[in-house]
């Protein structure tokens, strides 16, 4: 809690230093353009995570993501080829900085919902802002049938709830950084020994290689001490390849699921036993609106 508490503080910090810039150059009477910061990530997912980005105001963003199973189930799996998580959702930009989005995941059966909200978007010029940040909220059902069905069950055990505070920067044309301080609250846990809610903090870089390629990485630390028995953190490395009106991320992740509450929460896979999805995720967006302005 003490991480989240000190990333709000800088992030505050450096949102009045940049106001005072501005508020100097108006007295100085010129008229500058505001520039905003364009594609710190080819889309509004690095891998697993958020990023920064929003769905521009009007456009339908359908994302299909694909994850196999683990690479060591050797030939007999076909290394993974022979079992597959897949969730299918669709993003809508209600202006160019509120994104809502809807999905449905085969693993556990899960639907998710979320809205997005960037607050701050960096800029250069008349309004300069170092950074972008923006605030995220999920909540996530999961509808496979319960596991005792001859107990009393409640409807509230199946729902899962997720606050994110996104912060980033483009530092130039190749690399583009992001924190992501997260809480996830669980209403059922599996044992005793799992905590309701979970903190974290994610982590996450773009390097762009040209206009068509760049290289994605992220890891997720749960803050919780101790991680619960048999969860680890979720790290996850891959590339965008951009191809006209689509862009594949193909990447290799130890997380199964592809919401919040699972891959932040709930990573099983050990990289270094080689519990390791080969995955991808496709995005076609579609112009639903035209939006005059974007801002």
């Amino acid at each position: 809690m003490r991480t989240i508490f000190s990333l709000l503080f800088i992030s505050l910090s450096i949102l009045l230093q940049a106001q005072e810039e501005g508020d100097l150059l108006s007295l100085l009477g010129e008229e500058e353009v505001t520039n905003f910061t364009t594609a710190a990530f080819k889309t509004n997912r690095v891998i697993n995570l958020h990023s920064i980005e929003s769905t521009a105001g009007g456009v339908l963003d359908i994302k299909i993501s694909h994850r196999f199973g683990f690479l060591n189930g050797g030939l007999y799996e076909l290394f993974g080829l022979d079992g597959a998580t897949i969730r299918i959702g669709g993003d809508y930009g209600i202006t160019d900085n509120i994104t809502v989005g809807f999905g449905r995941s085969s693993y556990e059966k899960t639907l998710d919902g979320f809205l997005k909200y960037r607050f701050l978007r960096q800029s250069t010029g008349k309004k300069n802002m170092p950074i972008t940040a923006a605030l995220l909220g999920t909540a996530a059902m999961k509808t496979i049938k319960f596991q005792n069905p001859d107990r009393e069950n409640y409807f509230s055990s199946r729902m899962y709830y997720t606050w994110q505070l996104i912060l980033g920067r483009k530092f130039n044309n190749t690399v583009s950084f992001q924190l992501s301080p997260t809480v996830v609250h669980r209403n059922l846990v599996r044992t005793l020994e799992e905590k309701n809610d979970v903190y974290a903090l994610g982590a996450a870089t773009r390097i762009k290689l040209n206009n068509r390629l760049a290289v994605n990485a992220e890891y997720i630390y749960v803050l919780n001490d101790p991680l619960a028995p048999g969860y680890r953190n979720s790290l996850s490395i891959g590339v965008d390849i951009e191809t006209g009106g689509h862009v594949f991320q193909l990447h290799f992740t130890n997380s199964t699921s592809m919401i919040e509450k699972g891959f932040i929460s709930e990573t099983v896979g050990n990289w270094v036993n080689g519990d390791i999805h080969f995955g991808f995720n496709v995005s076609r967006v579609f112009t639903v609106k035209k939006s005059r302005v974007h801002n």
